[in-house]
């Protein structure tokens, strides 16, 4: 089923969040080591992808121009500024308010590019294992989130099952519209291109460097169309 990855996303969340809730001090080092675990699980997952490619030069270009446009359109500041936005909204409240809760753990679990990676996954090709991925980190980081800030981490669940259902099932009508064999190959692209954004995303997982992944997601949408290209005029 198309929505199987987002739903049980959600689900991690709202569990994460219930556990979490009963919690008050989770170690650091206990916390420091199981996110640097899933991180591994994440650059195999990014590994994996990547390899998939059968045009290496086409993934490289369209990272580099995907990363320009990106850098122009400043996409990681933008969405840094309507996190301090969202955050100016609900401040004044005392730490542990439901809004706080929400609002904070919202921005983590949807403003990401493992989130529009894995939806797409999801919608054209019925892989949900990088949405398995992200729900074992948005669970543990769900734990740690509502152990701080309280119970409204789970309503975050609601705008994760809406925002990735709805990218997995547009996914799904491009076959309509795109002939099979063109659709396969893009297909093959765009996971390899996200492939190594999932590695980038591995990187700031275990903080060894920042890496602004969300200025790179042009390249997701320009893998495709350098594919289209390269069919029609070579």
């Amino acid at each position: 089923m198309v929505l199987t990855g987002t739903i049980v996303n959600a689900i991690a969340i709202i569990f994460g969040g219930i556990i979490g809730s009963f919690l008050s001090n989770i170690p650091l080092k206990m916390r420091n080591t199981v996110m640097q675990g899933i991180g591994l699980a994440v650059i195999i997952q990014g590994i994996t992808m990547g390899l998939k490619t059968q045009n290496f030069l086409l993934v490289i270009l369209s990272l580099v121009l995907g990363g320009i446009v990106g850098e122009l359109l400043k996409i990681e500041d933008r969405l840094d500024r309507l996190g301090m936005w969202l955050e100016a909204k609900v401040g004044g409240k005392s730490k542990g308010s439901i809004s706080t809760a929400f609002v904070t753990a919202t921005l983590v679990y949807t403003i990401g590019a493992m989130a529009i990676l894995g939806a797409l996954n999801s919608g054209l090709n019925l892989d949900h294992q990088l949405l398995y991925l992200k729900a074992m980190l948005d669970g543990f980081s769900a734990i740690i989130f509502a152990s701080t800030l309280g119970i409204g981490v789970i309503f975050s669940a609601i705008p994760v099952f809406l925002y990735q259902g709805t990218i997995a099932l547009l996914a799904t009508y491009i076959h309509s519209f795109i002939p099979k064999n063109l659709l396969d190959q893009m297909i093959v692209e765009i996971t390899a291109t996200g492939g190594i954004l999932i590695i980038a995303i591995a990187i700031n997982i275990l903080e060894l460097k920042k890496i602004n992944v969300a200025n790179m997601l042009p390249a997701v949408v320009i893998a495709p169309i350098g594919v289209a290209i390269i069919k029609l005029f070579f």
